[in-house]
């Protein structure tokens, strides 16, 4: 009985070393990542990895930290009270303009996912992007991606963003409510909350990110949209973590890509699902196409992006910009090398 207890005791040993050992070999097992919006689909690889377990798998300790929108998640990592962002890819690429290094080194999303649409109440009569001029837009929050977004379609449109009001609500039932009340004109925001407005007629969509060619269209190539990235010295210091954190999201984007709404709707907590699971199924459905399906960044992704915020902050085209130092897809490959399949 002693020599059976011994073996099944070695046996058990085994098969949890390879766990042991992983999380003795990461430099940073125990990290915080910042989020601006964690309840959006936008994000969706980032929830299915931390409620599935694939970064307690990877021998992560994850404490996320969510935000209003991304530009908050942004300032809390360049402060130091953060060590990784899920948060917009062009934060890499524009950051550079201000001294920072920061690296994307896994994909969430191929689109931005972000839908610009207007208020049926108060711009009954909309014709065209000319009547947007004084006009009150909500974003989830002022520097954010949806910030972006909507000054890039402003700008093709020759209008400067001096001529709208931004106005920052946020992600969740505030920019639902905002919209209602008519308290903004125009929203650039993402799932579940345009779903939401889609379905009792409070938006008239505008422009749609969600659908990959018309972000292509409207970006003129491959515009990357949530990723994980840090600073160049945390990727440094830090390459095991960063590959254990690239394979917990790589796990997640084959997952999605394979799963149905029933799954996601397991998968995700129910306060995400703004109160309808209807809307959050078809939510999904609407965002599943924009979302990247193996975590890898498109070759021309950064000079997409360059061109978009130099379209709306002149200054930057005065810049010198190092895009090959804002991305790396070397970590992504690595984890499909590891999880081919989901």
């Amino acid at each position: 009985m002693n020599t059976r207890r011994h073996l099944l005791a070695a046996g058990a040993t085994l098969l949890a070393a390879p766990a042991l050992l992983r999380a003795q070999t990461l430099e940073k097992p125990r990290l915080t990542l910042a989020v601006g919006g964690k309840n959006l689909l936008y994000y969706l690889p980032l929830t299915v990895a931390e409620q599935l377990g694939y970064f307690k798998a990877e021998g992560l300790d994850v404490s996320i930290v969510d935000f209003a929108g991304g530009a908050q998640a942004l300032r809390a990592l360049v402060g130091g009270s953060a060590d990784v962002v899920s948060g917009a890819f062009e934060h890499t690429i524009n950051m550079q303009a201000k001294g920072q290094r920061l690296r994307a080194f896994v994909l969430q999303g191929r689109a931005p996912q972000v839908v610009l649409g207007i208020n049926p109440k108060t711009l009954p009569n909309y014709r065209g992007p000319a009547d947007l001029k004084g006009r009150k837009i909500g974003v989830t929050a002022p520097g954010s991606s949806t910030n972006v977004m909507v000054n890039y379609f402003l700008a093709r449109a020759g209008i400067k963003p001096s001529e709208v009001s931004i106005i920052g609500v946020g992600a969740t039932q505030g920019a639902v409510a905002a919209m209602r009340s008519g308290q903004i004109d125009a929203i650039a925001n993402l799932d579940p909350v345009i779903s939401l407005l889609k379905r009792s007629g409070d938006i008239r969509i505008i422009s749609d990110t969600r659908i990959v060619a018309e972000s292509d269209k409207l970006f003129g190539g491959p515009m990357p949209a949530g990723c994980l990235y840090a600073p160049q010295s945390f990727v440094d210091k830090n390459p095991a973590t960063v590959q254990a954190l690239a394979n917990a999201i790589v796990r997640a984007d084959k997952w999605i890509q394979a799963a149905g709404a029933g799954d996601i709707i397991k998968a995700v907590p129910e306060s995400y699902q703004l109160g309808d699971r209807a809307i959050y199924v078809d939510a999904f459905l609407a965002a599943k196409g924009a979302l990247s399906p193996d975590g890898t960044i498109p070759e021309a992704g950064a000079a997409t992006a360059l061109r978009a915020l130099q379209s709306i902050d002149a200054s930057l085209k005065n810049t010198k910009f190092d895009l090959a130092a804002a991305w790396t897809n070397d970590f992504a490959k690595r984890a499909n090398t590891r999880y081919p399949r989901a």
